[in-house]
């Protein structure tokens, strides 16, 4: 998921704020968590045995997470919009298996030439304009990763749009304002699923994305190839489009390690994000 920002973060981990030291903690139920960061794991097409997905996008088989993970957010694609994660049923039946608490997250990318032909002209807004279309087409990527969670019963109560730079099929614009559609129309679908809705990115990279763009969603923070002390740091700092954070993300060569934000009690947290198999 994360190879491309690894330039992008470096900067960014240099500001974060120094945090205690990790507490894993036995026992995965959210009345048992007890004092200490509450530490967990993202994982999706790169957690998938080798050889599935898309020829450019192939799966790596990574490993899943450590035993000391309390929860998972699993991707909904397989790299970008209108590409599946191939294994995420059985990402869904890990989770279920250990009983963990269980989020999910979806990549969201500009439109190919021929995406926007099929899914522009269809949706709530007008095709009549570029802006139109652009913002259909991010409605019905996000429609089709809602689809893909109830198909396999990720019932989460929310989905994290990861804004990054993805390819294929297709980089995001120069433009932040044709950008910024297509990302209205990802979050009017995932709210009208009845679905919350938050951002992962770092602000680099939202920049150039998205601009000057400011939602005020709550934030999914990455600080890179570091430890779990600096991804506490960007709770603090790294704030990219006007939100709180509320979860930190490191990564090493095998696997991204997550870490809940102080501030809020971690079971509030976990009940308001994640669903608990």
């Amino acid at each position: 998921m994360l190879g491309e920002l690894l330039k992008a973060v470096l900067a960014a981990v240099t500001a974060a704020a120094t945090a205690v030291s990790a507490t894993p903690m036995p026992e995965p139920d959210a009345a048992r968590l007890g004092p200490g960061p509450v530490v967990g794991a993202d994982i999706s097409w790169p957690n998938c045995p080798k050889g599935l997905g898309i020829p450019s996008r192939e799966t790596l088989g990574k490993p899943l997470p450590r035993g000391t993970a309390r929860f998972v957010v699993i991707g909904l694609t397989n790299g970008p919009a209108f590409h599946p994660n191939p294994c995420l049923a059985s990402h869904v039946e890990y989770a279920r298996e250990r009983q963990m608490w269980a989020s999910a997250y979806a990549v969201a990318t500009y439109p190919t030439d021929k995406q926007l032909r099929l899914y522009g002209d269809a949706g709530p807004r007008s095709d009549r304009t570029l802006r139109g279309r652009l913002y259909n087409s991010g409605y019905a990527q996000a429609k089709l990763n809602v689809a893909e969670m109830q198909a396999v019963g990720l019932d989460s109560p929310a989905v994290w749009v990861d804004v990054e730079p993805v390819s294929p099929p297709a980089p995001w614009t120069a433009r932040p304002r044709l950008n910024k559609p297509v990302v209205d129309g990802v979050l009017r679908a995932y709210r009208d699923a009845g679905l919350r809705v938050g951002f992962y990115s770092v602000a680099t990279l939202w920049r150039q994305i998205m601009g000057g763009t400011r939602y005020g969603l709550p934030e999914w923070r990455s600080a890179g190839p570091t430890n779990q002390r600096r991804a506490l740091g960007m709770c603090r700092t790294g704030r990219f489009q006007g939100g709180r954070a509320v979860i930190g993300q490191w990564w090493d060569d095998d696997r991204d390690h997550n870490v809940l934000c102080p501030g809020t009690p971690a079971e509030d947290v976990l009940d308001h994000w994640f669903v608990k198999f």
